[in-house]
């Protein structure tokens, strides 16, 4: 089986997140650039092969989450909850609920807990800002890394942005940050922080919480553009906004151009957006993922799907993983921050009832890649051959086998991945809002590194 040597290997064998760890490890080897169809994706900064290649490549593949994930053991911790471990990670508290603010929890996509949260933590813990991806200015479409230092700031960004990020591109400003911030991301960006931070100490010492977002995979930006095409955006550099989710639950993807008039509507439902266009579009290695709920993250936050959307202004389902992510969570309900509620071990299951049955297709996947000679990731203490007997039919038992057979051919795996940037034009008078570096920060050595 083919093992990847340096994180341009994972890059071209179709196995990277896109999640920007290896920038932020090698910052003068490693810039992160959007790919249009495969996501974000790191090119080198030096042409591979000159000699230039350090050490900083080799610690970031050790950080890199696209080709390592592993949990210390797959039985339960002290104080987690037991039935849940094998097949959700460490779960020490479930609850369900949503941020106390109306605006923020109309503006997030399910119930604003993230958002709510994280403002917690600026404004009740002390901690100096808050590591996520908002959109860029310049270009709506496309995402970049921002450190919010207020609510309002994350107020600004809150809702899902399916399309690729690179949030860990940019830990440097949380290392160089004068006290502890918090980190926000896809369950891929979290496992990339987690071990990022066992290789530098003081980034360890500045995380002081991680929150995961509940992530079914990540569309490319060929996705997005999809999208805007159906809500009739037939030139993006007019683009002024794009909304995938939000303003309720689930909410509708919504696009504006700069010259439409205030009645003009461009809506398309969650069903017509993700389940008919952006889910067509998910990078390859999420086919490969066997954490969709952030089981890396001190707390993970998705929708809790049993529930009826529609009228619902929103709800969030919130899992802490850790004892500092229940120290924190619950210090927010405290503070009035956030209206939870526990619910039992069982909610967990029907709220992302789908989830499961993924889980399992991945053995089958990986199986398969194996066998046909293929890079894989090294998964270690994430069961998923019991999910795979046990919750798929044989069709899906099939599919998950002579599917990825198929797949190899129609995905071209044996070929290595073409990796051109995409330069979109930038819409007139407008600048990306590239993060000012805290102090003693490192500059990037290149601007697509956070314009992308």
């Amino acid at each position: 089986m083919v093992r990847p040597r340096t994180v341009h290997d994972v890059a071209s064998g179709k196995l990277c997140t896109g999640c920007g760890v290896c920038a932020y490890l090698a910052p003068d080897e490693v810039r992160m650039v959007d790919v249009l169809d495969h996501g974000r994706r790191p090119l080198p900064i030096t042409p591979v092969g000159s000699g230039a290649a350090g050490p900083g490549a080799a610690t970031a593949l050790d950080c890199c989450p696209g080709v390592r994930l592993a949990h210390g053991s797959s039985r339960p911790a002290p104080g987690e909850i037991p039935e849940l471990r094998a097949a959700w990670g460490p779960v020490r508290a479930i609850w369900e609920g949503y941020a106390a603010d109306p605006a923020i929890r109309y503006a997030g996509s399910s119930g604003g807990v993230a958002t709510a949260l994280a403002g917690h933590c600026l404004t009740g813990e002390g901690m100096a800002g808050v590591l996520h991806i908002g959109a860029r200015a310049d270009v709506p479409y496309l995402n970049e890394t921002r450190l919010s230092r207020t609510p309002a700031e994350l107020l600004a960004n809150a809702g899902s942005r399916y399309a690729p990020a690179s949030p860990c591109d940019r830990l440097d400003l949380v290392e160089s940050a004068e006290a502890p911030c918090v980190f926000v991301g896809k369950p891929c960006d979290v496992a990339a922080v987690r071990m990022a931070r066992q290789v530098r100490p003081e980034l360890d010492r500045k995380l002081g919480l991680t929150i995961a977002i509940f992530c079914a995979g990540t569309p490319t930006t060929r996705g997005t553009l999809e999208m805007l095409d159906r809500l009739g955006v037939a030139d993006p550099t007019r683009l002024e906004s794009v909304h995938y989710r939000g303003a309720g639950w689930p909410g509708s993807a919504r696009a504006r151009l700069v010259d439409d008039p205030p009645e003009e509507r461009r809506e398309l439902s969650y069903a017509e957006s993700w389940g008919d266009i952006l889910q067509q579009h998910r990078q390859w290695r999420c086919y490969l993922c066997a954490d969709h709920t952030g089981e890396f993250a001190d707390v993970a936050v998705g929708d809790p799907w049993y529930r009826p959307t529609g009228d619902d202004p929103g709800q969030s389902l919130v899992l802490a993983r850790t004892e500092r992510g229940v120290r924190l969570v619950e210090a927010a309900i405290a503070a009035g921050a956030l209206v939870l509620t526990p619910v039992t071990a069982d909610i967990l299951p029907a709220s992302q009832p789908n989830l499961l049955r993924a889980r399992g297709a991945v053995w089958g996947r990986l199986g398969t890649l194996r066998v046909a000679g293929l890079m894989t990731p090294r998964l270690r203490n994430l069961p998923m051959a019991g999910l795979w007997w046990r919750h798929l039919s044989t069709v899906e038992k099939l599919r998950s086998t002579l599917g990825t057979l198929r797949r190899i051919g129609r995905k071209r795996l044996r070929e290595p991945a073409v990796l051109e940037p995409h330069r979109p034009p930038s819409r007139a008078g407008a600048a990306p809002t590239v993060p000012a570096p805290a102090p003693g920060a490192r500059v990037p050595a290149d601007p697509a590194q956070t314009t992308g």
